[in-house]
């Protein structure tokens, strides 16, 4: 036996549930994957990861290993049935068995959408943590191809707020790579249609179920999640369901007070704007935010705007108003 046991090389307790098992083994391919480690040995580390992770994630597998843990001197070479630590050979692990699986090259999509090298098993890992399988790549010296379910990928889609209101359908077009049985990428065009719900939030996920990696041998392919992000106007800013809008208004208005008419993502809508309203204060218009399945609200953010003052006319009236207001203290 090696120094090392395979739970040892994944960093678990002999005891260790299947699920984390399975945590581990995807963190740490993660940590020894060649593209992004600085470990001056990532393909041999990667390499005893693998050929340890695809003995203990299979039961009988596991148990016949825990057999000899438990027996060292039964005469169960490391070589003789649970491979070893080399790259190549019978037992051994070959790193485009993990290309394979996690797939390479690069897609790219229009239209707001954002899809960076979204076949790279290890792109955007900010995006959010991949939910597929990962590992169960193909194992030689008598272990046998492995259906795995392929890695689901992640990206994010830009939106307009008006869908987010009304529902809408978007369409996207890809390039995929596609991998061809010599082992070259090709790369093929691919137009996704996707349905946007109403009321989705900004940051939420609409999931593409089969439109992530493909599976190796007859496994599944992982789904595509895209990350919805709103695309709206510099005087709105949004807040889970709640909307905000920047409403410019006349000193009069706001002094006075008016029914006023205002163009806001839930359509065209009349407000009586209060008097001596103040720039910067909100009118809240309930459930006329976002339309989740609890609704948000819509607040309307008062800004006075001054008017022009460049004729004779507009300055007397500033005048006559100045005079009018002559008594009135403002603090500064």
């Amino acid at each position: 036996m090696a120094e090392k046991n395979y739970y040892d090389i994944l960093g678990v307790k002999k005891d260790a549930s299947d699920a984390d098992i399975k945590k581990k083994y995807r963190k740490l391919v993660r940590q020894y994957h060649p593209d992004v480690s600085d470990h001056p040995d990532a393909d041999n580390k990667i390499a005893e990861i693998n050929n340890a992770y695809e003995t203990i994630r299979d039961k009988d597998k596991r148990a016949e290993y825990d057999a000899m843990l438990n027996n060292p001197f039964a005469g169960q070479s490391s070589a003789s049935g649970f491979g070893g630590q080399s790259t190549t050979g019978q037992g051994g692990f070959r790193w485009e068995d993990v290309k394979d699986q996690f797939g390479d090259g690069e897609a790219y999509g229009d239209g707001g959408f954002r899809f960076d090298d979204i076949f790279s098993a290890f792109g955007h890992g900010a995006r959010g943590s991949t939910n597929g399988q990962a590992g169960g790549q193909s194992q030689r010296g008598g272990f046998g191809a492995q259906d795995t379910k392929g890695q689901d990928q992640h990206a994010e889609i830009t939106v307009d707020l008006s869908s987010v209101y009304n529902g809408d359908d978007y369409s996207i077009k890809l390039n995929v790579p596609v991998r061809q049985p010599n082992g070259t990428v090709d790369y093929d065009n691919k137009t996704l249609k996707i349905k946007i719900p109403k009321g989705i939030t900004d940051g939420k996920q609409i999931r593409l179920a089969g439109q992530g990696a493909a599976g190796s041998s007859n496994g599944k392919n992982g789904d595509l999640f895209l990350k919805v992000k709103i695309r709206h106007d510099s005087n709105i800013r949004i807040e889970g369901a709640d909307v905000y809008q920047t409403v410019n208004i006349a000193p009069w208005e706001a002094a006075l007070g008016e029914k006023i008419n205002v163009s806001t993502p839930a359509g065209t809508l009349g407000v009586s704007i209060p008097k001596n309203s103040k720039s910067g204060s909100n009118l809240r218009l309930k459930g006329k935010g976002i339309p989740a399945k609890q609704a948000g609200d819509l607040y309307l953010t008062v800004n006075i705007v001054n008017p022009d003052i460049s004729s004779d006319a507009a300055i007397q009236a500033y005048e006559q108003l100045k005079q009018t207001f002559a008594d009135t203290s403002i603090s500064r």
